[in-house]
């Protein structure tokens, strides 16, 4: 009777504890090394992060970054020098500082809600990063380095090339030399038309 009673009275506390899912062994890894995870299991107890400011997996070989939503104190966030493909910090609206160089990002998204408190963004060496969202295209394309051919837009998951914002002006249709309309793509002669009328001849590198 008193084992009974006794796995009743701590079962309410057993289910209040809650994980985060983190799927990518590199990303667990070095959790682990920086102490905040002890084995890999693709999880970490959400406690052990929530509270976390500062996170720097640098050259750690990470490829996914599945559960950095969680991190929702961090303020500083470097991770360059991996193979990230895809990165979320729309999750965390306490960011101060971001260095994320040297990946393979093909998308990135960096709508928390407070891109002004954002003070030092760098995301350059990474060739596939044609587009990042923001809340506030004109405060990141001012203040935030990146590639030269990577813009800035509220949604760059639009299939309209009308959404492609920069220097407060939009593009409207992009056209090859031969006024063919086209994509953005790298090392050849393109001709952006924005809706103030304008037209910018540039080549993304």
């Amino acid at each position: 009777m008193k084992k009974k009673i006794l796995l009743l009275f701590f079962l309410p506390f057993i289910s209040l504890s809650q994980d985060t899912y983190i799927p990518g062994d590199a990303f667990e890894l070095a959790l682990i090394n920086l102490g905040f995870d002890f084995i890999l299991n693709d999880s970490i107890p959400t406690a052990n992060i929530d509270t976390i400011s500062y996170l720097d997996i640098t050259g750690q070989g990470i490829v996914d970054l599945t559960g950095l939503k969680d991190f929702v104190n961090l303020k500083s966030f470097f991770c360059s020098s991996n193979q990230i493909v895809t990165m979320d910090l729309s999750n965390n609206p306490l960011l101060f500082e971001v260095s994320c160089g040297n990946n393979q990002l093909t998308s990135l998204n960096m709508k928390n809600g407070n891109n002004q408190g954002l003070w030092y963004f760098q995301s350059t060496d990474n060739p596939n990063l044609m587009c990042i969202d923001v809340d506030d295209f004109s405060w990141a394309d001012y203040n935030w380095s990146t590639d030269s051919w990577t813009s800035f837009s509220t949604n760059c998951g639009s299939t309209s090339i009308s959404q492609i914002e920069k220097d407060n002006k939009r593009i409207i249709k992009i056209t090859d030399v031969l006024g063919r309309e086209t994509s953005l793509k790298k090392n050849v002669i393109l001709l952006l038309m924005y809706d103030d009328g304008t037209i910018e001849k540039k080549i993304f590198y």
